[in-house]
């Protein structure tokens, strides 16, 4: 009986053993092997075999993870308090070196991105910021990638999602923009005038050169003024008109 029971024993035992010394590693992930405390590589994706209680295995994610960076008080360059907050796309190229480099990779680029947010957007305008945000998001990109690039950590993307401005200065802003629009409604307007005065003078000159076009206007004229519902119109009347009746008169009167 006692033999029974040790076979059962060292048969679970075995079995323990094997399984683990069996593992298996899905494809977005890498097994990262150490052999009494030495790095030996990373494995995976698929089943392999580590040699139990000598090796140890410590899993690494390789896909893209999405961080949100919390609201950061920046001062921007032209002393404006601002809240910004952004989000960081990352992911682990090298599993040994993200093991081995650094303690906890996710936590320490969430640190590195507000860090650099913050320093990033203190170097730059309001204007700057809320006008060209994609310069912005391409510099944090790239320091953030340059500091998170020893760690074999990967900074893909990073994008700023919301700029908080004090009410004050949006009221200002405000009234800069309507400011702005009357400015650009009276260039306009400005230019219109002289538009109209230009093809105006060049109507003249023509009307000036064919006094029957000036008579044919004159009677449009006319006719426009007549569909209108009026009690009284008046009629201006070109002198030309009355030009061969002021002859006639004359002339008996120049005879005598």
């Amino acid at each position: 009986m006692e033999f029974f029971t040790s076979g059962i024993a060292i048969i679970v035992i075995v079995i323990a053993i094997i399984s683990s010394a069996v593992k298996v590693v899905p494809e977005y992930q890498r097994g990262v092997i150490f052999r009494l405390g030495r790095l030996i590589d990373a494995k995976g994706p698929g089943l392999f075999l580590i040699i139990p209680i000598v090796d140890k295995m410590v899993k690494i994610d390789l896909r893209t993870i999405t961080m949100d960076v919390p609201p950061q008080e920046v001062i921007t360059k032209d002393n404006v308090p601002v809240k910004v907050n952004a989000v960081v796309y990352f992911r682990v190229l090298e599993p040994s070196r993200a093991v081995v480099e650094v303690e906890n990779y996710v936590m320490a680029t969430s640190q590195i991105a507000q860090t650099t947010l913050r320093s990033v957007l203190g170097q730059s305008d309001l204007d700057h910021l809320l006008i060209e945000r994609e310069r912005v998001n391409a510099r944090l990109q790239e320091i953030i990638d340059q500091q998170t690039d020893p760690w074999g950590v990967k900074v893909s993307i990073v994008e700023v999602k919301d700029v908080e401005i004090p009410s004050s200065m949006q009221r200002a802003m405000a009234r800069q923009a309507e400011a702005e629009r009357e400015r650009r409604a009276k260039v306009i307007a400005a230019e219109g005038e002289f538009q109209a005065s230009t093809k105006l003078a060049e109507a003249a000159k023509v009307l000036d050169q064919t006094p029957t076009a000036l008579q044919l206007r004159y009677l449009q004229t006319l006719v426009e003024i007549g569909a209108e519902k009026n009690t009284t119109t008046i009629f201006p009347i070109p002198i030309d008109l009355l030009t061969p009746f002021l002859q006639r008169t004359l002339t008996p009167a120049a005879k005598e």
